[in-house]
């Protein structure tokens, strides 16, 4: 068995699927940066910060490194992947969890009658998981990595109204293209 241990970035993780995903890794014994806005308790309408999935990481047998990244400012995004690059010297797995989950997205009715700041789940979202592989490459490259998005049932079937769909379809063709640009270079892109 190998002493080097996985090195992943599980972006968004701060509550949800992406906490459930980053403590999941860290029992694997994984490096895992944990990336969110949250910082304190309150920062978000639900409980949860980038610095509770890392400890919860490392009470987990791995390491939990906290980054502190708004996924919609692409200088933080790269700022993260160059931190890995400079800590860890390379990139394993990276999650591509981030999303904006914006207010009315959940509200009945047809969408123009919602608010049309649902389609920031576009940005931070859909966006934001290209932005972040885009970063990742160099690394993901050179280890021969994994790239997973996570996505929903609802780029299939209505759920939440077109921007939500939208975005989450749009997510599960870009792993696919993406897929074929790495494909020469043995890295895996899937869609959740």
């Amino acid at each position: 068995m190998s002493d080097v241990k996985r090195v992943v970035v599980v972006t968004g993780a701060s509550r949800g699927a992406g906490r459930g995903i980053a403590v999941a890794l860290g029992g694997t014994g994984a490096i895992v940066y944990v990336t969110g806005r949250s910082t304190k308790e309150g920062d978000a309408p639900l409980p949860g910060t980038v610095y509770s999935t890392a400890d919860a990481v490392t009470a987990a047998g791995g390491k939990g490194i906290p980054v502190v990244c708004d996924h919609g400012d692409d200088t933080q995004v790269a700022a993260l992947f160059q931190q890995v690059q400079d800590e860890q010297g390379r990139l394993d797995i990276l999650v591509n969890n981030a999303t904006c989950v914006p207010d009315g997205l959940t509200a009945s009715g047809p969408f123009w009658d919602k608010p049309l700041s649902l389609t920031d789940i576009l940005n931070v979202g859909m966006r934001s998981h290209y932005s972040a592989t885009y970063y990742a490459a160099p690394l993901l490259v050179a280890s021969e990595g994994l790239v997973v998005m996570t996505s929903s049932f609802g780029g299939r079937i209505y759920m939440h109204g077109p921007a939500y769909g939208a975005g989450k379809a749009a997510v599960d063709k870009m792993a696919h293209d993406m897929a074929v640009d790495f494909k020469t270079h043995n890295v895996a892109v899937i869609s959740l």
